[in-house]
């Protein structure tokens, strides 16, 4: 009787997954670049780019907690397909409109519910990928395998936007959506070759099974709010998504409105995509500093360090400059920075949350960092609007206590907004050594005990 070929595992099973992830984010960088040409081509409205970033963006995270419960019920090989197959149904459905009346029946109401739909799939992606790597690799190996994640997020950040730009206006939007099937395929055969072994169950773990599906989707809360190390960790990173999200959602405001002249009153769109391009090479590079380095050993340094070092010489340089010398530096290290600090963070989470509750807690974990990004969305615009660009022009009522420091005129005040920005998130960053729950986080807390089933 024949034998079936033994599925990969361990390293080599990861560097798998991780392809297959990197074909497939490829694809769907590039579709998206192209439907956000389409979009915007189609409306010339920038509210309808606003709309798709929300409705690409809320959806998974209002959900995670219920994805996470899921995921810890399920075949973890089974969940991340389940994320790849949302996307993959996303793009599906478009291409159909395409495909059975034409490019001109596609609207942007279509756009929103195909990015809908697609952050539900993302809502299972993070703890499901998380937790999957947890049982895959030896725990040495979690920041590592953070930092090639980054290397894939950062290097397909620079050259989806190329690719997509350059295929749609020689092809076609049509053509990008299917080769972003096609790399979703991808994933899904990536997975299908792998052994992803199962977690061993735990006290934890039964214990969150206990009761209610409610009781499930809550339990994640729980287990975070009981440890106080855990819940200040993602009150550093909730106050640093505050602070960084304020500043650069209007980043392009700072750019466009400092390189406007007579001839170009519109600004410099070539500088904003440059340094859109220099901060993915500096956070590919990050990546690849993990990678190899496999960040410090006491992890709690990667992660306030980090935050120091972004805000201090990224996102305040950013506000201090003037010209595109210091932009390209700030916009650099502020990205440099991000897969050391998320990356540590991840190794830490990874080494002290038992595998089998992962997807609950993971997920729950995602909301509380990254709730206050839509906050500050929202309040950045109003601001820059109607008191810092104001009130930095000459003759405005802050230009004569921040002149000195970011000039006044057009502009002035977004750069005045990222001054504030990188202070106060370098403040979060020395904050946390102030706190022996945070700074000490590794010590306090005990690793779970590294033990999976062999089936997948």
């Amino acid at each position: 009787m024949a034998q079936t070929a033994p599925r990969l595992s361990g390293m080599q099973a990861f560097f798998v997954v991780w392809g297959g992830q990197v074909v497939s984010m490829l694809g769907t960088g590039m579709s998206r670049f192209a439907m956000t040409l389409w979009a915007f081509q189609t409306t010339g409205e920038a509210t309808t780019l606003a709309l798709g970033g929300f409705f690409g963006f809320a959806p998974g995270i209002i959900l995670s907690p219920i994805a996470g419960a899921l995921v810890d019920r399920w075949n973890r090989k089974f969940a991340m397909m389940v994320s790849d197959l949302f996307a993959g149904l996303a793009t599906v459905g478009l291409l159909l409109i395409v495909a059975l009346e034409g490019i001109e029946a596609l609207r942007v109401e279509h756009l929103y519910a195909a990015l809908f739909i697609a952050s539900i799939g993302e809502a299972f992606q993070f703890p499901a990928y998380s937790s999957a790597v947890s049982t895959m690799i030896p725990k040495e190996q979690y920041a590592r395998a953070s930092g090639l994640q980054s290397i894939a997020q950062d290097a397909t950040g620079i050259f989806a936007p190329i690719l997509g730009g350059l295929l749609y206006a020689s092809l076609g939007l049509t053509v990008l959506l299917l080769i972003d099937v096609v790399t979703f395929l991808a994933a899904i055969g990536a997975l299908l070759i792998v052994h992803i072994p199962q977690p061993v169950k735990t006290a934890e773990g039964i214990a969150s099974r206990s009761g209610s599906f409610f009781n499930e989707i809550t339990y994640g809360f729980r287990y975070i709010f009981k440890r106080p190390s855990l819940l200040g960790l993602q009150l550093v990173f909730f106050f640093i998504n505050l602070t960084a999200t304020f500043a650069f959602t209007v980043l392009p405001a700072l750019v466009l409105l400092r390189t406007a002249t007579a001839a170009n009153p519109d600004g410099d769109e070539v500088m904003l995509g440059v340094l859109n391009a220099v901060a993915s090479i500096g956070g590919l590079a990050g990546g690849i500093l993990l990678g190899v380095w496999g960040g410090p050993k006491r992890k709690v340094n990667g992660v306030l360090g980090g935050m120091i070092t972004g805000s201090l010489l990224g996102v305040l340089v950013l506000g201090l400059g003037r010209g595109p010398l210091f932009w390209g530096i700030g916009s650099f290290f502020s990205s440099f920075t991000i897969p050391v600090l998320n990356g540590s963070n991840q190794a830490i989470w990874q080494a002290k949350v038992p595998p089998d509750i992962q997807g609950k807690v993971f997920a729950v974990r995602r909301l509380i960092a990254q709730i206050t990004v839509p906050v500050a969305m929202l309040i950045a615009g109003p601001l820059a609007d109607h008191v810092f660009l104001p009130g930095m022009l000459d003759g405005g009522s802050l230009a004569p206590l921040f002149g000195w420091l970011v000039g006044t005129g057009p502009g002035a005040g977004i750069s005045l907004m990222f001054v504030i920005a990188g202070i106060l998130g370098g403040a979060v960053g020395l904050a946390g050594y102030l706190f022996p729950a945070v700074r000490d986080a590794e010590t306090i807390l005990p690793d779970h005990i590294q033990a999976v089933r062999s089936d997948a």
